[in-house]
């Protein structure tokens, strides 16, 4: 007994060694594994941002200079009390938005609902601090760049829902048994596939401003005077409602203005662009939904209509939510059919705020600034994509 106690005694050690050396052994071969990616994302995701927070923080035209600190920065955002009150006012808008819609879930009644909904509305009109802080900014921060995040919000929020809409309902066509399926939804993936800067060539000839273009000639059947597009700067507001508004006596200006007509041009060709490649998105999310499903609606006399509110609309929520987040990260981003369709006549009406940092960078050789303005935005679209992700991740079906 003595032995095999001594036995077993020497053996445990051994063992564990062993354990310890097969574990070691599979924790290196996984991370051999990952490490090309790591590598890959460390050299050209990280290390540009790293650099450009380095680079915001000198005084840097062609060569480095002094050490600023965040002078860029403030140049950038002019008044940081304004910043403050523009995120506080975006803060108590969330909250609100949670304080509504938690009194509805909820089941109680009576004064415990009604002070939800009161609290909500409260919060929710001291939204107002957003534009009190915006106006701070606007009137010491830098302008171009500023505006730039206006045209940008609009030209995400416009552009992605429409996306989005019509690539649903394309998908749910193109899903049903039609003739020529496959061929339609090559015709509506080519956008997408088509080179940037062939198609918003193309995209300048048919909105060209001269009366024979395609565009203003097929307006020109329905009696609609030519319109400038890409070269008008004015705002919408202004465009189709200037008369009403000088009777009134009501200036709108900045975000109320509304977009101009060139960058609801440039919108038009983002939907061209994206909505093919979202329509194929869904087209593989409706080919997972359980065929079974739809027979039992229609065994419970659901029509058409219903069942795709009540069972397409749910259960492709995940591809929803995926597409609406890849939609605003790549809106924010864009840069080449812009710079491509943007006309000296509309001045700056269509320079977001990625062409507002190419600007700032190749035109005014100020790279210490552009690298402050592009953290900046890198900052908005990571706040945007955590917040979309806190409202709308809740509401994706997972099965």
């Amino acid at each position: 007994m003595a032995v095999a106690t001594s036995d077993s005694a020497t053996d445990r050690p051994s063992s564990r060694r062993r354990r310890d050396r097969g574990r070691l052994q599979e924790w290196t071969t996984g991370y051999l594994f990952v490490l090309p990616a790591c590598l890959v994302i460390g050299i050209f995701g990280l290390f540009p941002i790293g650099y450009a927070i380095y680079m915001s923080l000198f005084r840097w035209r062609v060569r480095k200079s002094g050490f600023v600190g965040l002078e860029n920065y403030n140049r950038t955002v002019g008044d940081w009390w304004g910043a403050l009150a523009f995120i506080a006012g975006i803060l108590i808008i969330l909250v609100a938005h949670w304080l509504w819609t938690d009194a509805f879930k909820s089941r109680e009644s009576g004064l415990g609902r009604f002070a939800k909904i009161f609290s909500s509305v409260v919060l929710l009109a001291a939204g107002v601090t957003i534009g009190l802080g915006w106006r701070a900014m606007m009137a010491a921060g830098d302008k171009a760049f500023l505006n730039g995040l206006i045209r940008t919000f609009y030209y995400g929020f416009i552009s992605v829902p429409v996306q989005i809409g019509l690539a649903l309902i394309i998908a749910y066509m193109l899903f049903q048994k039609i003739r020529g399926q496959e061929l339609f939804r090559m015709l509506f993936f080519l956008p997408y596939v088509t080179p940037a800067v062939a198609g918003a060539a193309v995209f300048r000839t048919l909105f060209s401003p001269r009366e024979e273009r395609p565009v203003n000639a097929l307006l020109g059947l329905f009696g609609i005077e030519p319109q400038r597009w890409l070269s008008e700067s004015k705002p919408l507001s202004e465009l189709f409602f200037g008369g009403f508004l000088d009777r009134i006596g009501l200036e709108l200006s900045g975000f109320w203005a509304g977009p101009s007509l060139a960058l609801i041009t440039i919108i038009i060709f983002g939907i061209w662009t994206y909505t093919g490649y979202n329509a194929v998105i869904f087209l593989a999310g409706l080919g997972g939904i359980p065929h079974n499903l739809y027979e039992a609606a229609e065994i419970d006399g659901a029509n058409k209509a219903q069942q795709f509110m009540n069972i397409t609309v749910p259960l492709l929520s995940p591809v929803t939510f995926y597409l609406t987040v890849l939609g605003f990260i790549g809106t924010f981003q864009a840069f080449t059919h812009l710079f491509v369709m943007r006309n000296p006549a509309a001045r700056d009406a269509v320079d977001t705020a990625s062409i507002v940092i190419f600007d700032t960078f190749w035109k005014r050789n100020n790279f210490s600034l552009a690298a402050a303005q592009s953290v900046l935005l890198f900052v908005v679209i990571l706040v945007l994509t955590l917040l979309q992700n806190r409202i709308f991740g809740r509401r994706v079906f997972s099965g």
